[in-house]
């Protein structure tokens, strides 16, 4: 007999089959508590970008973001 890999959801903490179509939340209910918790504000994402590519990248869009205000200006 195999035993069936489980998670635990993460708001309510019940367990869930890896097969169900809500993984890894344990229903639809858990789904948009989560989901308030991100549009409120409540998760963060506290670790700096260490990518260089990702950081150039920033860099570059910020720098056409002050061109396109300053053209704006003229």
């Amino acid at each position: 007999m195999a035993t069936q890999k489980t998670l635990h959801c993460p708001i309510c903490r019940k367990d869930v089959a890896l097969d169900d179509p809500n993984v890894p939340f344990c229903s639809d209910r858990c789904r948009v508590i989560d989901l308030g918790k991100w549009a409120s504000g409540e998760y963060k994402i506290t670790s700096p970008i260490l990518d260089p590519d990702v950081l150039a990248d920033l860099d570059n869009a910020q720098l056409r973001k002050l061109n396109e205000d300053t053209d704006d200006d003229d």
